[in-house]
């Protein structure tokens, strides 16, 4: 698990004033402001934040020795983190995205199936993309109790119990005698 968590990224300036559009990635989005100063990924940066309004898709927002339309343009791009000591520790049946990253997922026979790539989300449960072993192919396994019963941080492993269809042909733990039947 890392020191940092991704809490939003720069998407850009707002306006001519330095202003920025901030995204934010916390359950409360109004509370990115809370856990400033905020570093780049590498740590590099730092940034005190302070938000002014809300708009479509996240808020504007001012930062410290950011005054001008093209440094704030020159920021498009940038993940901001905060330190994982700063944010609210989670119930046991609850993640951060960032600790699911590279976890190896095995289905309920003990078959590696591979290795979660990035979490989704497009408006309801979070999805698990998974890279599958050997292959550079990847499937969407739906981040529900039914579908992924166990998560391990500590052993960093996923047992998932994927629907039926999700995995190609080959990548089940169907009994092969059965095919064709």
């Amino acid at each position: 698990m890392s020191d940092k968590i991704p809490v939003g990224t720069i998407s850009g300036s707002y306006g001519v004033r330095g202003e920025l559009r901030i995204k934010s990635y916390c359950a409360v989005p109004e509370d990115i402001e809370n856990y400033s100063p905020l570093t780049s990924q590498d740590g590099s940066r730092s940034f005190t934040l302070a938000l002014v309004r809300p708009i479509k898709n996240g808020f504007v927002a001012r930062m410290t020795d950011v005054t001008t339309k093209e440094e704030a343009d020159a920021l498009r791009g940038t993940l901001l983190y905060a330190d994982r000591d700063q944010l609210p520790s989670l119930p046991d049946d609850e993640f951060y995205h960032a600790d699911l990253l590279g976890l190896d997922v095995y289905d309920t026979g003990g078959t590696l199936i591979g290795k979660v790539k990035t979490v989704q989300n497009h408006g309801a449960d979070d999805l698990l993309e998974t890279q599958l072993a050997g292959t550079s192919a990847t499937v969407f396994l739906p981040f529900t109790k039914a579908a992924v019963p166990t998560v391990d941080l500590a052993s960093g492993r996923i047992i998932a119990d994927p629907p039926d269809g999700i995995l190609p042909e080959g990548k089940t733990d169907a009994d092969p005698e059965q095919k064709g039947a």
